[in-house]
């Protein structure tokens, strides 16, 4: 065996998998491990045990965290394209972090701030994106993808948006900059709802996406099945 064989055993063995572990952790993964840390920061922030809510530090912090969360979302699969960084390790953890994220903000808004986050709300909403995770695991079994919609990206931004009124409204009602009224409270109203109809819509707009690749595979294999018992070969799809 030469030293170029990747069959080491014993420490060298050893020193490979490690070496090949450490690899895996490049900088796309790093900014998704991030997330994933900043999901308890962001539950202490907005429990009742933070020590800094006088003048708001919480609702503010909370806010910065859960947009700065987001951003990396995008900055993390920006990186792994651009680097040729795609990895079975990324490919695993940065969505489990998006659904992590989201399920964990909208349970804790339902006991922030029950009056704008209902309790059907979060339901549906973080039972959105189980489904999807479901879906996209039959579709990686059966051989295929389906790519995200602008649906998808616009439920994203929603609920950014929606979070992030929602936290800010649990201490202000509105915002008042020189001559001009933001109002946070009905921002959050709107923007909740709206995230979740967006939510709902682009779950059936997947679905109906996987339905016609799934039912195009289904028939594809009925198709080879036939032939094959009929003993010809069947014809490549083009």
């Amino acid at each position: 065996m030469t030293w170029t064989d990747r069959n080491f055993s014993g420490p060298a063995g050893r020193i490979a998998e490690a070496t090949e572990g450490f690899s895996a952790l490049n900088l796309p993964n790093s900014i998704t491990m991030s997330r994933i840390f900043m999901i308890p920061l962001l539950l202490w922030i907005l429990s009742p045990h933070f020590p800094w809510r006088a003048a708001g530090e919480q609702e503010i912090l909370a806010s910065i965290l859960f947009v700065l969360a987001s951003i990396t979302d995008g900055v993390d699969g920006f990186i792994a394209r651009r680097r040729d960084q795609v990895t079975t390790m990324g490919i695993l953890l940065d969505p489990l972090a998006d659904k992590i994220m989201v399920a964990a903000a909208f349970i804790a808004l339902v006991a922030y701030i029950p009056s704008v986050v209902k309790v059907w709300i979060a339901v549906v909403i973080i039972g959105r994106e189980f489904l999807i995770s479901g879906l996209r695991s039959i579709a990686a079994s059966e051989g295929f993808a389906i790519q995200a919609s602008e649906l998808g990206k616009l439920k994203t931004v929603a609920q950014i948006v929606a979070v992030t009124s929602a936290i800010l409204a649990h201490r202000w009602y509105e915002w008042k900059i020189g001559g001009i009224i933001l109002p946070i409270h009905w921002t959050a109203i709107v923007s909740i709802y709206f995230a979740t109809l967006i939510s709902i819509i682009s779950a059936v707009d997947y679905f109906i996406g996987f339905w016609k690749k799934i039912d195009s595979s289904a028939k594809d294999r009925r198709r080879s099945a036939i032939l094959t018992r009929r003993g010809k070969a069947p014809a490549p799809v083009e």
